[in-house]
């Protein structure tokens, strides 16, 4: 009881004596030529400077500071300067749109920002300082006013600027001292919020603790990456979400590791350039999303096998179930079949892993994330009557029944939601919004979220059953299955499918996709339409968006909503011109 800690000083004072010339931060800009090696003593002085110049402009103890940035290392700096002050960090994906940044911003009671003047990424700058500006300008209209924006200068560009409110990171570092004591901080004090989408259509900000959050993210990074002392470790997701802040900052660094920052894309310059990294760096542990790896499988394996990758010992997926046929291509292909894969379940929320693989630890099945974490009680309980459902080769709900460190204590400003959103909808449980299945040997398959279980002729069918159907024929690059509303069925299943490259589909490729469905899962779950896409909607970190694939299988696209986080609009009106072309054909 009454203990002190600060994230920021178990993150970097700590190594110092011993690792203090060992490099922290491995950074790679969009231009592979574009690398900085930051060793612990250098990030220790980087986030001093920066804490005193949050200080000098006010920002105190328990401010609220929102972080829009792209993936430089200034960001990290930026979140552990916030660490080291005990002001909570609101990190938001530089590629929200301006109304969304507004909606943090405002929700998150914010008088401080952090950005940049642009972000770079697959060979385009993006306008990151002029979107800042627009959000404020939108958030005074909501009476909330932000009191000064710091400026990183990334590309140089000309920007709008306001005198009386904006700061250049570099000036406003330049004259502060290279030390700063570390704030004391206890265990529940708040460290960061983190928005997710939340049903309502209204942004949740999720609320993370010191003490709990980083004992969860140090234990998880060590012991299912299997972290050892000269590992370089790559996570190359964003910090704007979650994975960026447990395993690429605080999770790496508590535990004294080498973690590399990615600033581009798996596409850019070509498909070899995960691989490209990986020999160059040497990396050992390399942890990515199943979406970027079916969307390099399309390429086939030439751009794999060209470069070196025999530093490789793990390798990770997140984000989402992995399908087998993703999860054999990862093993066989890009690990030549020596390497252990661990396939993380886990969420915003959680904080860190719940259910995955330990290197060494159990057998490994692809598709499955396996067996539950040290500590970490799952349970399948019957949707309809919230009792735990017994045995083996069983389908449910996927709660847990004890708090781990790492869960969320509550959304920022709204306790009730939090509580009904998570721990009231089966009393005594964790309610995770997935569904899960548990094999024979006792491991855990996730099969999506309930949300995204569509209700055809009373059979409930989860959407990830049927997309693992459809990628297992060999030609299938990728898939999204939607339900779309029927006048007799409740509802009915919309497949949009993505070829690998190069694939030449016959006249019974269709019929051919609908009995991988019927053979898999059943004849129930077959698809009423199959659409062949040239590519899916995917935000620029690579999740698909299904809100808006279901607005277009139901031709409702009048009005899409926000779409400014798209990698690519012109595949939604693409996606629009097809569906209409496939409904006249019927």
């Amino acid at each position: 009881m009454g203990g002190k800690l600060n994230v920021a000083h178990n993150c970097i004072d700590k190594h110092l004596s011993t690792r203090g010339d060992k490099v922290a931060l491995l950074w790679e800009g969009d231009d592979p030529k574009d690398i900085r090696k930051i060793t612990y003593k250098q990030l220790h002085q980087s986030v001093c400077k920066f804490a005193n110049a949050l200080k000098a402009h006010g920002v105190k103890k328990g401010d609220t500071v929102c972080i829009y940035m792209p993936m430089v290392p200034e960001a990290a700096f930026a979140m552990l300067a916030c660490a080291r002050i005990g002001a909570p960090h609101s990190v938001v994906f530089a590629g929200f749109s301006e109304d969304s940044l507004c909606d943090r911003i405002v929700d998150g009671h914010t008088r401080f920002v952090i950005t940049a003047d642009e972000g770079v990424r697959g060979g385009k700058n993006i306008p990151l300082k002029t979107t800042v500006d627009n959000a404020i300008a939108a958030a005074s209209k909501q009476k909330w006013e932000v009191k000064t924006v710091f400026v990183y200068r990334r590309t140089g560009t000309t920007i709008p600027w306001n005198k009386s409110r904006d700061v250049w990171y570099h000036e406003a570092i330049a004259d502060k001292p290279t030390e700063h004591k570390a704030e004391p901080m206890d265990s529940e004090d708040p460290l960061f919020m983190l928005y997710t989408s939340g049903s309502t259509g209204k942004p949740k900000g999720i609320l993370h603790t010191t003490g709990g959050y980083l004992l969860y993210t140090a234990i998880t990074t060590q012991y299912t990456f299997d972290l050892r002392e000269s590992d370089i470790y790559a996570c190359v997701a964003d910090i704007g979400w979650i994975t960026g802040h447990s395993y690429i900052l605080y999770g790496p660094l508590c535990n004294g590791a080498t973690t590399f920052m990615f600033e581009s894309t798996p596409l850019y310059p070509d498909a070899g350039r995960y691989w490209d990294m990986v020999e160059r760096h040497k990396i050992n542990i390399f942890y990515t999303a199943p979406t970027a790896l079916r969307s390099l499988m399309r390429f086939g394996e030439r751009f794999v096998k060209r470069f070196d990758r025999s530093s490789l010992r793990i390798l990770g997926t997140v984000g989402e179930p992995i399908n087998p046929e993703a999860w054999k291509w990862y093993h066989n292909v890009v690990g030549d079949g020596k390497c252990t894969i661990v396939d993380t379940f886990w969420q915003t929320e959680t904080g860190g892993h719940m259910i995955t693989p330990l290197p060494g630890g159990a057998s490994l099945k692809p598709g499955s994330a396996t067996l539950p974490f040290f500590g970490i009680e799952p349970v399948l309980l019957d949707p309809h009557t919230g009792k735990e459902i017994e045995g083996l080769v069983k389908k449910g709900v996927l709660c847990v029944k004890r708090p781990w460190p790492g869960i969320t204590r509550t959304i920022f400003g709204d306790h009730d939601r939090y509580m009904k959103t998570y721990l009231n909808v089966y009393p005594g449980y964790y309610f995770t919004g997935d569904g899960a299945l548990r094999d024979n040997d006792g491991f855990y398959w996730i099969l999506g979220r309930v949300d995204d279980v569509i209700n055809v002729s009373g059979h409930r069918i989860g959407s990830a059953e049927i997309e693992h159907a459809l990628v297992s024929h060999p030609a299938v690059a990728e898939a999204a299955v939607v339900g779309i509303p029927h006048e007799i069925k409740g509802s009915s299943l919309f497949a949009y499918v993505t070829t690998k490259l190069g694939v030449t589909t016959s006249s019974s490729f269709i019929n051919e996709l609908s009995d991988s469905v019927k053979k898999h899962v059943g004849s129930f779950a077959k698809p009423d339409d199959i659409l062949l896409a040239p590519a899916l909607p995917k935000t620029r970190s690579g999740k698909i968006m299904r809100r808006l694939l279901r607005k277009i299988a139901s031709q409702d696209t009048d009005n899409l909503g926000d779409i400014t986080t798209l990698d690519s609009a012109a595949v939604v009106e693409a996606l629009i011109a097809a569906v209409k072309e496939l409904k006249k054909k019927k």
